[in-house]
């Protein structure tokens, strides 16, 4: 119950966070983050010097609220919005009528460049500085097909057939004043002088300006006006200052500043013309149909006159009476009136909404002069019938004969208003750019991000290498497979370098043993405590026989098998090292011998024990090589000539230590096992893993072989092993069990 307590508890921690074992691991990897960050930072930093700058162009536009009459009256919509006029606006600047005008205009369908080298080749040339007027730089590497500084290029006119509508030409520069012109499959479309117009198959150009040497190259597209039009309504930023305010920012971005504010410029000129001839067009408009209105009224006023005099001349009536007469001006004036108020309400009600004071105070003026009118006409139905005709008839004389003046006043106040239009708009800021400070690329910014990312992919890294990782990094781990670990040893660079010279055939004039080479090495300590803790282990052993293997290739086998015979024979003890392996034999060569003769050649019956034996540089340590490489080990090893040679040799050494191959690759550390009385298994900081050493132990145990101990090799100091990584401060990790 308290083991399964214990394990519970030990399986609820493991499932938290712990904080300070994830900041022990980056630090671990401190190098590798360090790496890749400055791998990405360099990146961001190459990245943000070699980038074609790009400069903003900004203009500013103010729209005020439409006026209408001579008066300059605001106009205000009938009914409420819920956008500002200037959201209309900004549509207005952003559509294909003005854009596209501007991209014919400035020719922006046209692109030209020069072709420059992928990745720096725009860096080199923007850092080349002509010293006069028209310099080229020199082509680098003989890449003379590539602009390198100074190139200039200008086609004032290109008319390409629709198949070639967008796709990419080659001009090539000729002999100075000439050039050629080819498709996409290198074909010859044209060639001629430039300040002229050329055709051929189907493609008009006329080269204004070209300042290259020969043979460079120019890439030249044709694009629609649409869709450079709908390009630019992209790049194209209109924001309004605050709502309602009716100050509007225009700002484009461009590799050219100066190409930047003619847009912006050009822009600005289209939209405010293309505002003026609208508000024009609408004064137009009403002075149309005023005019279109003149000739009905004049002709209703002429038939009024001459209805007039012929009722005078038929009822010999010539005067109206000083009472009529009054009630007549009265109504007449009353008609004018309600002519000019009504007029008067059609701008009106473009003006406000029906709720506004001023329209309802309108329409409530109109009512009582109605019902002033409808009084006098009351008085004039009781006169006689010969006054109420003359009072009508000359009643619609008169007020045709005003709204006839009306009529000529309000068309000569249009015709004024529509010759002296300004339009709603106008430009505050013409259109201007920095060109000492780019907008793009934010260096600091972009070395900032790219530093940032390099950080995240390094943590990434490491964690996800973490994930993956099974190999063993803790002594514990193996403790608790059931297999005491006798000594972790450090890791040696002195070793590491000793084997890379061996790998690179260099000569090394010193041996090859760390233990003779370096013996106050950290690694040699622990051999040493190593030594102490076999004497003890193996006074219960069956013989003096010391098997050493491990359970895959590249953990230091044969490391700790030659050192630890070495410091073994340096007490004193006669001690024969045997290298097993007739497979990948490797000891002969640290202790610069050949194998002439060696295990296999004794095993065959073909030499005896003593033939096959090798004195080392080491005092008291003899050595029997793997021999020449045997086609059927395994078998060699199971013959009785082994049990022999053995039998043989153990009672003339205190010591019989037998390096073997990997116990999962190969069967031979098994047959060997059966001969030693004591077994050890090396095992590799952050490589070996704990499956490996399960199947190791479960293997020689299947066979009846008890694997003492184990050896933890090559460790490391690692701020996440700290509380258990003794040997990484100096100090041995020794445990002795039986």
């Amino acid at each position: 119950m308290t083991v399964m307590n214990r394990t519970s508890l030990e399986d609820f921690q493991d499932s938290r966070i712990d904080l300070a074992t994830i900041l022990r691991t980056l630090f671990d990897h401190k190098g590798m983050i360090a790496s890749i960050v400055g791998v990405c930072a360099l990146l961001g930093l190459t990245y943000a010097i070699i980038a074609t700058p790009i400069y903003q162009a900004n203009a500013m536009i103010q729209i005020e609220p439409k006026k209408i009459g001579i008066e300059g009256r605001t106009e205000i919509n009938s009914k409420p919005l819920s956008v500002s006029q200037a959201t209309t606006e900004i549509e207005l600047i952003k559509s294909r009528a003005v854009l596209g005008k501007v991209v014919e205009d400035l020719k922006l369908n046209i692109v030209q460049k020069p072709n420059y080298v992928p990745g720096i080749g725009a860096y080199m040339a923007r850092r080349f500085k002509p010293d006069h007027e028209g310099a080229l730089a020199d082509p680098m590497f003989g890449m003379n097909s590539y602009a390198w500084g100074g190139e200039k290029i200008d086609i004032f006119q290109l008319e390409v057939p629709d198949a070639l509508q967008g796709a990419k030409l080659t001009l090539v520069a000729g002999q100075p004043g000439n050039f050629s012109l080819y498709d996409d499959d290198h074909t010859l479309l044209l060639s001629g002088p430039i300040n002229q117009t050329v055709e051929g198959h189907g493609v008009k150009i006329q080269v204004a300006a070209l300042n290259a040497r020969p043979d460079t190259e120019f890439t030249v597209v044709k694009q629609r006006t649409l869709t450079s039009a709908l390009d630019y309504q992209d790049r194209l930023k209109i924001l309004e200052a605050g709502k309602d305010s009716g100050i509007v920012y225009l700002s484009i971005q461009d590799p050219d500043p100066v190409l930047a504010k003619r847009i912006l410029n050009e822009v600005s000129r289209l939209y405010v013309r293309q505002n003026v001839e609208r508000s024009s067009a609408e004064a137009a408009q009403r002075l149309e149909f005023l005019r279109s209105q003149l000739p009905a009224v004049r002709k209703q006023l002429e038939q009024s006159e001459t209805a007039l005099n012929n009722f005078q001349t038929s009822a010999k009536s010539v005067d109206l009476s000083i009472e009529t007469k009054a009630v007549l001006d009265q109504v007449v004036k009353l008609d004018g009136t309600l002519s000019e108020l009504k007029m008067k309400r059609v701008e009106i009600e473009r003006l406000y909404t029906p709720e506004h004071p001023t329209y309802r105070g309108l329409i409530t003026q109109i009512g009582q002069i109605e019902a002033q009118k409808q009084g006098l006409l009351k008085k004039i139905e009781a006169l006689p019938a010969t006054q109420q005709e003359l009072l009508r008839l000359t009643r619609d004389m008169q007020v045709t004969s005003q709204t006839y003046t009306l009529l000529l006043d309000k068309s000569q106040e249009q015709d004024i208003l529509r010759a002296g239009s300004i339009g709603n708009v106008r430009v505050i800021d013409n259109a201007d750019a920095n060109v000492e400070e780019p907008v793009k690329p934010m260096k600091k910014i972009i070395v900032l991000i790219a530093t940032l990312v390099g950080l995240l992919i390094a943590v990434a890294t490491v964690f996800v290498r973490q994930a993956f990782y099974r190999g063993v990094d803790n002594p514990e781990v193996i403790e608790h497979l059931g297999m005491p670990v006798y000594a972790s040893l450090p890791f040696s660079r002195q070793q590491e370098r000793m084997d890379k010279t061996t790998q690179s055939g260099r000569v090394n004039k010193g041996s090859k043993l760390l233990s003779v080479s370096a013996p106050t090495e950290l690694a040699i300590e622990s051999l040493r405590s190593l030594r102490t803790s076999l004497h003890f282990a193996m006074l219960e052993a069956r013989n003096n026989v010391l098997m050493i293997s491990s359970p895959t290739p590249g953990v230091g086998k044969s490391f700790v098998s030659s050192n630890l015979a070495v410091i073994i024979a340096q007490t004193g003890k006669r001690v024969l090292l045997i290298d097993a392996d007739m497979r990948k034999g490797y000891l002969h060569k640290v202790f610069n011998l050949t194998p002439k003769h060696g295990l296999s050649d004794t095993l065959a019956a073909r030499l005896t024990s003593k033939e096959v034996i090798n004195h080392t540089e080491v005092r008291n340590l003899d050595f029997i090589s793997c021999g020449f490489a045997a086609p059927n080990p395994s078998e060699l090893l199971m013959h009785d000539n082994f049990n022999k040679l053995i039998s043989e040799l153990a009672p003339l050494y205190d010591l019989v230590l037998v390096d073997t191959p990997p116990i999962l690759a190969v069967t031979d550390a098994t047959l060997v096992g059966r001969q030693a009385g004591t077994c050890l298994l090396v095992t590799r900081f952050g490589l070996s893993t704990a499956k490996e050493i399960e199947a190791s132990k479960r293997r020689l145990g299947q066979n009846g072989i008890v694997i003492k101990g184990a050896i933890f090799n090559g460790v490391l100091r690692k701020a996440s092993t700290a509380d258990y990584d003794c040997a990484a401060y100096g100090y041995d990790y020794t445990t002795v069990r039986k």
